[in-house]
């Protein structure tokens, strides 16, 4: 059986009434706003810097944890789901279940690369905390790909979904891949303000400190 075949005969093998797929669903879309939410109120705020009395570090890996954490249930509650719903036999072919593992593999170094390359606090919204990088990250993978650890996490989903031969999982990933596009609207241009009020206060402060002081006439006196 080829691929597009198996395409038309395993799309409806999902069993929209089992409430562990909506769960997954769920924990997909709260993850994102979430951390959008709160870095934001954090950035206008500092609510989250001041629980941690004026410490905007300690804050920063606070926020860190919990996104890590709410990282791993929605990653547990995909992986039960795709589990229990049914699954397309027709998807253990050698080119799907090789596309799984290159899918999975390539997402891990992505993922697993970037986080490397910019530290907790340039993964966890660091720049929210006034935490912010001299330059941007031109290095691997940033180099190949403009959003790796969005892309990367979507490439590991769907990986899984492919190797778990789950329609639903493919799915689940398509949704993952959705909301990632929307939380970029969002964070791209908010997190680009962010570095030109720095650059435009380094500048101010630079053209302040460079300006000569007027010289004193007996007329100033």
């Amino acid at each position: 059986m080829d691929i597009l075949q198996c395409y038309h005969n395993s799309r409806l093998l999902v069993d929209w009434s089992d409430k562990r797929i909506w769960f997954a669903v769920a924990s997909i879309v709260f993850n994102p706003t979430f951390w959008n939410i709160v870095a934001r109120k954090e950035y206008r705020t500092k609510f989250i810097t001041r629980m941690f009395k004026g410490n905007g570090l300690y804050g920063c890996y606070a926020l860190a944890a919990t996104i890590f954490t709410l990282g791993l249930i929605r990653d547990a509650v995909f992986k039960y789901a795709v589990d229990t719903q049914p699954k397309a036999q027709c998807m253990d072919h050698w080119f799907l279940q090789a596309l799984a593992y290159f899918l999975f593999a390539v997402g891990n170094v992505f993922v697993l690369s970037s986080m490397w390359v910019l530290g907790v606090t340039g993964t966890y919204l660091g720049d929210y905390f006034g935490i912010l990088m001299d330059e941007r990250v031109t290095s691997f993978p940033f180099n190949v790909n403009d959003n790796p650890m969005y892309n990367g996490t979507v490439m590991i989903f769907l990986g899984t979904a492919l190797w778990s031969l789950s329609p639903a999982g493919v799915y689940l990933s398509c949704i993952v891949h959705f909301v990632y596009r929307i939380a970029l609207k969002f964070e791209g241009p908010f997190t680009t303000d962010i570095y030109i009020k720095r650059d435009q206060d380094r500048a101010a402060a630079k053209k302040t400190t460079s300006t000569p002081a007027k010289k004193q006439t007996k007329k100033d006196l």
